[in-house]
């Protein structure tokens, strides 16, 4: 074993590569209680059960993608990244693709299939690179911060902080109803946390959340903490159903939700993979080792998820919490496969994460990723109003597919008024179609 993972090369032990994996399992364990709340779409009301995703078999989903994806980039990359149904994307897959545009889950679920398979294609095909150099950076930068935007707003929106209001649109919720009171004191001990840079601050925050709730009895009490694992039925293999009625993926809208989940885990995963790979001191030359693997290893992850019944998996920045605590190999990320897959006995336990407990996470998760708007050029114009406008545009349309059309739309626009047509990628062009056309679709 410690041949395989070169533990000698790396500099690293058992002990160190422990720690790491468990800090790391620790560090984003918060998405076991959150992505069964974002895909049952706990706490929208008004809508019928046919909408909404069984929590029990979301959970136990969740838990094996991350279990395989952990594996898989452990054993076959070898790095000490670990993976997850992502943040962002599923909040895409339940509030835009299934809230908003009325696709079932099911096949939505079809569409995290197909970018999944789309995602392994252009990576052992090599086009990954192109695809990846197509996109200007301050786009990337905005769809991240604009995600960011949007899992915050989808939290105070959860947590009742935030609540329509027939004047304004939307407006400041009962802030002093309990189970607000209990969001907002959960946000509160969340944001101390981070910024005394405890480890596993968000997983910490949501427990200390979960347990005032308990106390005050404004979440339901658990049977017990250990117990039998809930049945993945509702949930297994349904990625396939759609594959009986072609014309519900055989068609513009169908097309635009793939392309989203596509673009968001393809640049999410290759920004974390540097971002980590970087801090473990990993990149020579300039260049990544086995990089093709490690983005191979995220595609497979994501097609494995689908078909147990969740939202894309992707690779986690969080990560980066377990390198800084010794991680150098793939073996931190067979731990915290390990742990995720342990995870599934103690369901019990998700009835006491309510969307009051798991909202600050959202809101927290949503405010690192806005960080990312310190990367673009604000001075120009013309990048300035395409990155504004799809950053804006995600939380008041509420779909992060509309924010990334509009910005693209506007892209190839803004430069090309400004002089600088020469520095468009011809792939942007391709998207201003495809994005236009999509505008003339969802219309109908």
């Amino acid at each position: 074993m410690k041949k395989y993972f070169d533990f000698e090369g790396n500099g690293t032990s058992y002990r160190r590569e422990i720690i790491g994996g468990l800090t790391t399992f620790l560090s984003m364990a918060y998405i076991l209680a959150v992505n069964p709340s974002v895909l049952s779409l706990q706490g929208v009301e008004g809508i019928p059960d046919s909408m909404k995703m069984d929590m029990g078999a979301v959970f136990v989903a969740t838990a094996l993608a991350a279990f395989i994806g952990c594996m898989i980039m452990g054993l076959y990359a070898r790095y000490p990244i670990a993976l997850a149904p992502g943040m962002g994307l599923n909040a895409f897959f339940a509030f835009t693709v299934v809230l908003t545009m009325g696709i079932p889950w099911q096949t939505a679920l079809t569409g995290v299939l197909f970018s999944g398979v789309i995602f392994a294609i252009l990576t052992v095909t090599g086009l990954r690179e192109y695809v990846i150099n197509s996109i200007p950076m301050e786009m990337k930068m905005a769809v991240s911060a604009g995600i960011g935007f949007f899992i915050t707003f989808v939290g105070l929106q959860s947590a009742g902080i935030i609540t329509m209001d027939e004047a304004t649109l939307v407006g400041l919720g009962a802030i002093h109803d309990p189970k607000v009171l209990l969001a907002l004191g959960g946000l509160v001990i969340t944001v101390i946390l981070m910024a005394r840079k405890v480890p596993a601050a968000i997983f910490i925050g949501m427990i200390i959340t979960a347990v005032i709730g308990l106390f005050f009895g404004l979440v339901p009490m658990p049977e017990g903490i250990v117990g039998s694992v809930p049945s993945i039925e509702p949930t297994f293999g349904v990625a396939f159903d759609a594959f009986k009625d072609p014309a519900a993926f055989f068609n513009m809208q169908f097309l635009i939700v793939v392309l989203t989940f596509l673009f968001v885990d393809f640049f999410d995963t290759a920004g974390t993979l540097v971002g980590v790979a970087s801090q473990a001191n990993m990149i020579k030359d300039n260049k990544l080792p086995r990089a093709d693997r490690a983005l191979l290893s995220d595609s497979i992850a994501t097609i494995t998820g689908s078909i147990f019944g969740t939202s894309t998996t992707t690779s986690y920045v969080e990560s980066t919490a377990g390198v800084a605590a010794g991680a150098r190999t793939g073996f931190a990320s067979v731990v915290t496969g390990t742990l995720f897959l342990l995870a599934i006995f103690v369901s019990p336990l998700i009835v006491t994460f309510t969307s009051e407990v798991t909202a600050p996470a959202l809101i927290i998760v949503g405010a690192l990723m806005v960080s990312n708007l310190s990367k673009v050029r604000w001075d120009q114009f013309e990048v300035a109003v395409p990155a504004f406008l799809t950053m804006f545009m995600m939380p008041l349309t509420y779909s992060i597919a509309t924010g990334i059309a509009i910005g693209f739309v506007f892209y190839p626009i803004t430069m090309i008024m400004a002089g600088r047509r020469k520095e468009i990628h011809p792939m942007m062009y391709a998207l201003f179609v495809i994005f236009v056309l999509y505008f003339v679709f969802i219309t109908e």
